[in-house]
């Protein structure tokens, strides 16, 4: 009995010894770390923002935009307003003069006045009257002078008057002896001009001529081209007032 009391109090012994030294070994480990460690300092990398986090850099107000500096743009315009309307006006009232001028010397062009090129309608007018006149004023018929006299006192005017008579003067003084037929026919006409009430037309007709006085009649044909100057008269009516041959007689 008392050996294993021996025994047992061995054990204990060894137990305590192993216990202390165990102790003894691991307690300068505990002391020489500290409890509360120092706080590291971050390391220049570590200092700097991340990528993402970067923005732009803030906006710097510049000197003189706030509301000094308003206030002179303000009254810099203010003072420029007059003068910038000074040459606006200038400007515009330049530009009316030459588009007045302009308009004027426009319709001072004889391109520009001719109603011939205008104007459908007095065109048409101008053709078809000048077409009547002429072949009623060179038509003749030696029984029957009536109509050729008719046609020269209202067709007529001007300086055609003397013109109309000379042309026709041989046709009336052998009318009567040679049975004379004179016809004359519009095969084109082309109206040249129109300015206001005086036009030129460019005639041309066919003209048959007819004797009857011999034993077997006798028709000559002839071609005729010329020029007529028309005027209108206060009744409407267009009257040939000049008669250009073009220097054929």
């Amino acid at each position: 009995m008392s050996t294993t009391r021996h025994l047992v109090n061995r054990q204990r012994r060894l137990a305590s010894a192993g216990a202390a030294r165990v102790a003894t070994e691991t307690a300068p480990e505990q002391r020489s770390r500290p409890l509360n460690p120092p706080r590291r300092e971050p390391s220049s990398r570590e200092k700097e923002p991340p990528e993402e986090a970067v923005g732009p850099p803030p906006r710097r107000r510049l000197p003189g935009t706030g509301t000094a500096a308003r206030a002179g743009l303000r009254r810099a315009l203010s003072v420029r307003a007059p003068v910038v309307l000074c040459v606006l006006v200038v400007l515009l009232g330049g530009f009316a003069a030459f588009a007045a001028t302009r308009a004027d010397s426009l319709r001072s062009d004889p391109a520009v006045r001719n109603a011939a090129l205008t104007d459908p309608a007095r065109t048409s007018e101008v053709k078809g009257q000048t077409e009547k006149a002429v072949a009623a004023l060179f038509s003749y018929n030696y029984a029957d002078s009536g109509p050729a006299d008719k046609a020269a006192s209202t067709l007529l005017t001007g300086k055609a008057v003397q013109q109309h008579h000379d042309m026709l003067a041989a046709v009336r003084a052998q009318g009567k002896d040679q049975k004379l037929v004179l016809t004359t026919t519009v095969t084109e006409s082309g109206v040249e001009m129109i300015d206001g009430s005086r036009a030129r037309v460019l005639v041309y007709a066919d003209q048959s001529s007819t004797r009857t006085a011999g034993k077997k009649p006798e028709t000559t044909y002839a071609a005729a081209m010329f020029a007529v100057d028309v005027a209108r008269g206060s009744g409407g009516t267009w009257q040939i007032s000049g008669i250009d041959t073009f220097g054929q007689g």
